[in-house]
Formats: structure tokens, C-alpha cells, sequence
């Protein structure tokens, strides 16, 4: 399971570099700057939780439990879900404002998969390996 995530936040962390180089190259003349925050803040999320996703996959080795794997599929559900929503928000344009409400969800996916992450590090110790 670990190397999935480390090739799917491989992938992630190549599309961030490529979003984030085409608002700020593409964008920048066609946003107000009120949009092209938002979509950096979309961005910006993606990437920390590029490395958050990265850090599960080479944690899980120490770590194998199903904690661990919940933690991942959050963080790449967060990513879709904040991320994305933001994305489609900036682009999309004022008709398309209720994709605002989906953006929490997805802060909601960050906040679970790191309490997932700290759970699945903590719990591995009690599985009776002596490893903590």
C-alpha cells in the first residue's frame, strides 16, 4: 500500500508544480486578485499535502496498520475536495459559487487523515511489536 501513495503523491506533487506554474504564468492576467489568492491557496494546499501523503507512504513501512491507510486516502480525498473545489471555483467563475461549500469537506479530509497519521503511529506501538 505505501508505494501507491508515494507514486500517487509523486504525481500529485509533478501537477502542483504544473497548476501552480500555469496560474501563475496563465493566470495572472486574466484573475482579479482576489481569484488568483484562491487559487494559490489551492495550490499551496495540495502541495503541503502532497508531502503529507508522501510521509504516510514511507511511514506506513514502520507503521502497517489501517489507521495509516485511512490517513492517505483523507489526504488525497482533502486534496480533491479543497483543492479541487478551489480550482473549479476560480475557473468557473461567480455561477458557479456554491462549490465554496465543498471546500470545507475537504479541510475536514486534511484534518481527519492527520489525526489518522498521529493514531496510526501511536496505535502501531500497542500492537504488541515494541516498536513505537
Amino acid at each position: 500500500m505505501h508505494k501507491s501513495f508515494l507514486v500517487t503523491a509523486a504525481i500529485l506533487g509533478a501537477a502542483s508544480v504544473a497548476i501552480g506554474a500555469f496560474g501563475a504564468h496563465g493566470l495572472k492576467s486574466i484573475l482579479n486578485a482576489e481569484a488568483l489568492t484562491t487559487y494559490e491557496t489551492a495550490v499551496r494546499y495540495q502541495f503541503y499535502h502532497v508531502f503529507a501523503l508522501a510521509l504516510t507512504g514511507v511511514l506506513y513501512q514502520s507503521f502497517p496498520n489501517k489507521k495509516m491507510i485511512r490517513a492517505g486516502y483523507f489526504f488525497i480525498a482533502g486534496i480533491v475536495l479543497f483543492s479541487g473545489s478551489l480550482y473549479l471555483l476560480t475557473l468557473a467563475g461567480p455561477a458557479y459559487r456554491w462549490l465554496g461549500a465543498i471546500t470545507p469537506f475537504g479541510g475536514v479530509c486534511f484534518i481527519t487523515g492527520w489525526l489518522h497519521l498521529a493514531a496510526g503511529i501511536r496505535d502501531q506501538g500497542k500492537t504488541g511489536s515494541g516498536k513505537l
